[in-house]
């Protein structure tokens, strides 16, 4: 039988793929359908056709897997943030932890990374309302109605939300109230077509141990109409810290801008992770699931295996979360990052926390590192050094650095297991073994995965 475009069959669900769709076959051929679970028997229309592989999209289900669960949220299908909720959380786990392992064995060349890695994944008990940052895109319908939402799945079309399962819960009452701002007061949005109307996203951060609250209004100009009367509705708000604007008049799809200004309360928010209080600024990078987030930060200085000796490098230190966890049971700790408002936020947050031996340096580790070495010489040493880099891992120069550091342990955070395994077969080669690892669920009902792998020098 010949596979044709837009013609139906019936399909077995198999296998689940990179981006949490369901794999299956039609006469040999590998077929990728979204919306589907491991185990179910389902029609499919075939809409792409490749030479070895084929995509699918789900018309029938005709027997559900066992797996597959009601999800809690309407828009879950059409929207692209939580692209797993209709499956059970038991299975997502699962699926999460066996991705790590398979990228570690396929791309690492560990062996058998089942022997390394701990079980069972760390998930949480309430996989809900844990995010406590939120970016809604604003924007308007067809029909002129004014919508604020998140992005379908690869699209940058709106879908209009009223409530998010995975946000937190003051995100709905924030929404109302801007939604009703711009539509009484008649404020433009932003159209990324031609670049013009004032109202780009919605940014609202909210601190879970503090209960504080930030809300920061994306324009596309220097300020908003009548924005006394949204304040005065915000602030009515239980935990309200701080109203901003952010200015970003570029054409880009960069949501941020790089000016705030502050229109009502303080210019940050605060939390704490364990005993660790942070200042959050609109522009920092903070972890978006907090009580997830003390799990990975303990794991990690668990796998450092600090006795209060050793001198400790924090690559990629953002605002300062790891280095000041790890400042708790070390002599000394380095912090390196390029971006110089989070730098001033780490040592903002080591000055509030009374952290006296972290020091923080604004550039490049692979220029860093060897400046501070020939000032502080044998002092400056590291026995461990830990990175936390982007998804696309770390680059060979930054790697290289690690090497010549020779570190006894190396803690590598990482929210992408396949560059995660690309960097720890650099380093294997370079002397360096795994020993442990583990898969912490920070972005529940996604595909995303944060795992923390310690390695040792042989």
């Amino acid at each position: 039988m010949e596979i044709t475009k837009n013609n139906d069959y019936e399909i077995l669900i198999e296998d689940m793929g990179n981006d949490g769709e369901g794999i299956g076959h039609i006469e040999g051929m590998t077929v990728f359908v979204k919306d589907t679970v491991m185990g179910d028997r389902a029609v499919v229309k075939i809409i792409k056709l490749k030479k070895n592989i084929a995509y699918g999209r789900l018309v029938e289900l005709l027997s559900p897997s066992p797996y597959r669960v009601a999800p809690v949220c309407d828009n879950a299908r059409r929207c692209g943030g939580c692209t797993m909720q209709h499956i059970s959380y038991e299975k997502q786990l699962e699926y999460k932890w066996n991705k790590v392992a398979n990228c570690l064995k396929r791309i690492g060349g560990i062996a058998e990374p089942e022997k390394i890695m701990e079980k069972p994944p760390y998930g949480m008990t309430h996989p809900y309302n844990y995010r406590n940052k939120a970016q809604f895109p604003i924007g308007r319908d067809k029909d002129g109605n004014v919508v604020i939402g998140f992005y379908a799945g690869r699209t940058h079309t709106i879908i209009d939300t009223d409530s998010c399962a995975i946000g937190a819960s003051v995100n709905d009452e924030i929404v109302r109230a801007v939604r009703t701002f711009i539509e009484q007061h008649h404020i433009s949005t932003y159209d990324e077509k031609t670049g013009k109307g004032l109202m780009r996203h919605l940014l609202i951060r909210v601190g879970f141990a503090t209960d504080d609250i930030m809300v920061c209004l994306v324009i596309n100009g220097e300020k908003i109409p009548d924005i006394e009367k949204l304040t005065e509705k915000l602030v009515r708000i239980d935990g309200m810290k701080s109203i901003c604007i952010n200015i970003n008049k570029e054409k880009t799809n960069r949501i941020l801008g790089d000016k705030c200004v502050t229109i009502w309360g303080q210019d940050y928010i605060t939390d704490y992770i364990g005993s660790i209080r942070y200042r959050i600024s609109p522009l920092s990078f903070y972890q978006v699931n907090p009580v997830q987030t003390k799990v990975l930060y303990e794991k990690a200085l668990s796998y450092a295996e600090l006795s209060g000796g050793e001198v400790v490098w924090d690559m990629y230190c953002g605002i300062g979360t790891i280095s000041l966890f790890l400042s708790q049971k070390a002599k000394q700790v380095y912090g390196v990052e390029i971006v110089p408002q989070a730098v001033a936020d780490a040592r903002k947050n080591a000055e509030i926390n009374g952290a006296k031996n972290v020091t923080f340096y604004t550039g490049r580790a692979e220029e860093i590192v060897p400046a501070v070495y020939k000032e502080d010489g044998e002092a400056a040493h590291a026995d461990v050094v830990v990175v936390d880099p982007p998804r696309k891992g770390c680059d060979e120069v930054l790697l290289d650095t690690l090497v010549r550091m020779a570190p006894g342990r190396i803690v590598y955070v990482s929210c992408e297991p396949a560059t995660l395994a690309r960097d720890i077969k650099v380093l294997s080669k370079s002397g360096y073994c795994i020993k442990k690892a583990a898969m912490i669920d920070q972005f529940c009902h996604s595909t995303h995965i944060e795992t923390v792998v310690m390695l040792e020098k042989l």
